[in-house]
């Protein structure tokens, strides 16, 4: 079985702290992108959202996760600045439905209602917001590929590379039947793409950063999502 490649993840889903009597603390700046603020609560709401799913516990997440995640904000508002408003690609409930039912397979008793609220209830997150960053997610998705597939030439000779030298020996490791080159063309040409249009992206990326102003201030943040 041919092993695929997705795109960076660059779609899920910010510090100044000020206190209040009796220790309260009101939500607070994190980040500010192209004048687009993002607040803690922003940060801590893509915290859970992310480990949710992706079926990650959030005891397990670390500093650097946590940083992972707001690089990840700070990109996806980037990304969807692009976007022209008339051009908003629309996402269909169909296709939201199917990545939910994905993310449920994660947790025990996946299609019973009560256990999922419980999951949802647990991560203090709710399913609206989950919907919301997969229909995000579908968003940056048709960006990148509209702006980047199309870039993308993959040749013969990497086509026969790649079957050579990392499917051949895959499928000899797993003890799996071997596939013709013409039938595992289309599969590894797509992974190819994939793997180019992440060097692309990568680079998009650091040019809309290059070209933009990002302040970031996580100095005094503490581990809210928790």
């Amino acid at each position: 079985m041919i092993k695929r490649l997705t795109a960076t993840a660059f779609i899920v889903l910010l510090l100044c702290t000020a206190h209040l009597r009796a220790g309260q603390i009101i939500d607070r700046i994190v980040a500010t992108v192209n004048g687009h603020i993002i607040l803690q609560s922003d940060w801590d709401d893509a915290v859970r959202c992310e480990a949710l799913m992706n079926g990650h516990a959030l005891p397990q997440i670390t500093p650097k996760d946590r940083k992972d995640v707001l690089d990840r904000l700070i990109d996806q508002e980037l990304l969807r600045e692009q976007i022209p408003p008339q051009e908003t690609p629309s996402v269909s409930d169909n296709d939201v439905s199917r990545r939910l039912t994905e993310i449920r397979k994660f947790y025990d008793k996946a299609s019973d209602s009560q256990a999922w609220a419980k999951t949802l209830t647990q991560y203090r997150v709710s399913e609206q917001q989950i919907k919301d960053r997969i229909v995000l997610q579908n968003q940056l998705l048709w960006l990148v590929n509209s702006h980047l597939r199309g870039e993308v030439q993959i040749d013969q000779k990497s086509i026969e590379s790649y079957y050579n030298q990392d499917l051949l020996p895959q499928l000899d490791q797993s003890g799996s039947k071997q596939i013709p080159l013409a039938k595992a063309t289309p599969q590894i040409k797509e992974i190819l793409t994939q793997r180019k249009m992440n060097e692309l992206l990568i680079a998009w990326l650091q040019n809309l950063r290059a070209g933009s102003q990002i302040v970031t201030n996580t100095s005094s943040a503490g581990d809210q999502a928790q």
